[in-house]
């Protein structure tokens, strides 16, 4: 787990691009907010989930706002959301 998402907040939806090498982690904490973080996983890493950008200090009010905001700021989520829900 990154040291930039605290244990106490709870993954709620995990995203990946195809070949899955990058991630968004949709998260709660418990005050009810929500965020998000973008990670990569190298070999280099070990296989390790890396924090690349500083998203997670973001509060929103829902997961949809949350969401919104990680679609504006993360270039492939579209595309890997679409792939998602398939044809």
């Amino acid at each position: 787990m990154s040291q930039r998402i605290d244990r106490s907040w709870v993954v709620i939806d995990s995203i990946e691009p195809f070949p899955p090498d990058r991630c968004v982690d949709l998260f709660m904490r418990p005050d009810g907010s929500y965020g998000f973080e973008e990670f990569r996983r190298d070999p280099e890493d070990s296989g390790l989930w890396t924090p690349i950008q500083y998203f997670s200090s973001a509060t929103f009010s829902s997961k949809e706002a949350a969401m919104s905001a990680a679609m504006a700021a993360v270039p492939w989520l579209k595309e890997a959301l679409a792939r998602r829900s398939g044809p």
